[in-house]
């Protein structure tokens, strides 16, 4: 069996998809990694959550050719410094070549229309809800697994 395969209500305690979060705040790292859990929906892998505290480990890790260490869906931070989320967003979009889908943190629900110039595939507004959080992973996870499968 692969890195990871479909999963029938969680049955599949191998699978596992990498999880990419960049924020330059521990905090805000360990609120998405407390939201997220080990699997957020039954119907997909577990998470391995690889943390990156700036954006040149970020490309350093989206780069990596190693199947067995490549990242999956990856969550940025839009408020993060000196680089920024929606930028690296942007800048990974146009950089990386099979770049994994991204999910962009936002302070605000307004901010959504900069996440779209990003062209994250999911904008998620602060305070993180975590179901809200957890859905917009799991879908993510599900495109990436159609894709990677197909």
């Amino acid at each position: 069996m692969g890195r990871f395969a479909m999963v029938v209500s969680g049955t599949d305690t191998d699978a596992r998809m990498r999880v990419l979060v960049y924020s330059d705040k521990a905090e805000t790292r360990e609120q998405v990694r407390q939201a997220i859990g080990r699997r957020p929906a039954a119907d997909v892998p577990r998470v391995e959550i690889v943390e990156c505290a700036t954006a040149p480990m970020v490309l350093r890790k989206l780069e990596e050719t190693d199947a067995a260490e490549r990242i999956d869906v990856a969550i940025f931070d839009g408020e993060a410094a000196p680089t920024g989320g929606m930028g690296l967003c942007r800048q990974v979009k146009d950089e990386i070549f099979n770049c994994p889908p991204v999910l962009v943190l936002v302070a605000r629900r307004d901010d959504a229309w900069l996440a779209n110039w990003s062209r994250a595939e999911k904008v998620v507004a602060r305070p993180i809800d975590p179901v809200v959080l957890a859905d917009a992973l799991a879908e993510l996870m599900r495109q990436r697994l159609a894709v990677l499968s197909g």
